[in-house]
Parts: structure tokens; sequence; C-alpha cells
């Protein structure tokens, strides 16, 4: 009622009657015995009472959010072993300055780093797996970087 600034507004909103809006709104000032708003036949205003009860509750439910969903995030962090294996330059270039915020954000990840400078003939460039993870739809795959490979060499000495 306080946002919307009318019982008839309130009611749509909530998808209740205008007369269930009402009927709470009297048993909740009942209970705290105190008037929250001051009704009219053409106008509703909150009282200073309902104004102060109104911020403390909004600012409660707003921690309650908060609390329930530290708590759900903490139950999705990832956690476990991560093997990575990259060639030299990309783990000096792109991997290893990322580390710290890597850790930052991922602080219950195990990471292991294979760094050489073996050549792979694959397209993939970086292929990072979850120990235990099964391959699935749900697995989820997506681009680190692009990065041009470029062979090089000198002729044979005779």
């Amino acid at each position: 009622m306080v946002e919307t600034g009318s019982f008839t507004r309130a009611a749509s909103t909530l998808h209740m009657s205008k007369t269930s809006v009402t009927q709470l709104i009297q048993q909740l000032e009942a209970r705290l015995r105190v008037r929250l708003l001051n009704r009219t036949t053409r106008k509703v205003n909150v009282t200073a009472d309902g104004a102060a009860y109104y911020e403390r509750v909004v600012c409660l439910l707003a921690e309650l959010d908060d609390a329930e969903t530290s708590l759900s995030s903490a139950s999705l962090a990832p956690r476990g072993r991560l093997r990575v294996d990259v060639t030299s330059p990309f783990a000096c270039m792109l991997l290893i300055p990322a580390l710290p915020a890597f850790y930052a954000r991922y602080p219950d990840i195990q990471l292991t780093l294979g760094v050489s400078d073996r050549i792979v003939d694959i397209n993939w460039v970086v292929v990072l797996m979850a120990e235990h993870a099964p391959v699935s739809r749900a697995t989820a795959l997506r681009r680190l970087a692009n990065q041009r490979v470029e062979r090089l060499s000198e002729p044979q000495s005779r």
C-alpha cells in the first residue's frame, strides 16, 4: 500500500482482493497497536509510525534476501580440482596474469597447471575439464581467447 498509494493498486499488484488487503492492514495495525495509515473516503496517507515501520521492514527484507542469496550462492560456488594444460606462450601471456583474479573469484578450486612447448595437433588451444565431471549437454564451452598460431622454422644447416 505504501508503494502503490492505494488499496486498489496494492490489491492488483498482490493479486488479492481490495477487501483482503484492507483486512490484512487492519490486523497488522491491531497487532502493533498503532495506526499505520490515515484513511479518508478519497485519500490514504501513511502516518509517521507507518513510514518508520515500513522503512524498518524494507531493510529487514533486504537483509533476509541477502542472507538467502549468500547461502544459495555458496552451494553453487565451484570447488574441486582442475587441471589445465597449455603452451608456454599462452601461459605467460594470458593464463598466469589472470591467476590472481581467478583465485580471488574461485578460492575453492585447486588448480594444477601444466605448461609445455610440445606441439599438439588439435583445433582447441586449451581444454578445461573438472575432475570427475561428466560431459553432457550441461557442460559449458566458452572461448577464452583468440591466439594466432604460427609455425616458424629456420633453414636446416648442411
